[in-house]
C-alpha cells in the first residue's frame, strides 16, 4: 500500500486526533476514512455541477459520482436536480443499457 505524506494546520492535526478518540481508531485508520468519504463526496460534487450546467449526461454523471445510473438517480433527486436528458442522451443511455 503506498505511503502519503501531506503538513496540516495544527488545528487539522487536532481535530483529526479527536476524531480519531471519537471513532476509536488510530490516526492512520481515521485519515483513511476521512480521505475515502472526502473523495466520494467530492466525485459527487463534480458529477452534480457537471449534470447541472448540461456538461455530462445522466451515464456520465453516474460514470463520474463512480456510482450506478439507479444510484446517479436517486442523488439527483436527493438534491433536487432539474432533468438535463436529451432525446440523443435517452438513445444512447438506452443503447447502454441493451448492451449490458
Amino acid at each position: 500500500m503506498p505511503t502519503l505524506s501531506a503538513e496540516v494546520a495544527d488545528e487539522t492535526a487536532a481535530d483529526l486526533e479527536a476524531v480519531a478518540d471519537l471513532l476509536g481508531d488510530d490516526e492512520e485508520t481515521t485519515i483513511e476514512k476521512a480521505l475515502q468519504e472526502g473523495l466520494e463526496t467530492l466525485r459527487i460534487r463534480v458529477a452534480v455541477e457537471r449534470y447541472q450546467t448540461g456538461d455530462v449526461s445522466i451515464g456520465e454523471a453516474a460514470d463520474i459520482a463512480d456510482c450506478t445510473v439507479a444510484d446517479w438517480l436517486e442523488i439527483a433527486h436527493e438534491k433536487n436536480l432539474t432533468a438535463q436528458y436529451t432525446p440523443e442522451q435517452l438513445t444512447e443511455d438506452a443503447a447502454t443499457a441493451i448492451d449490458l
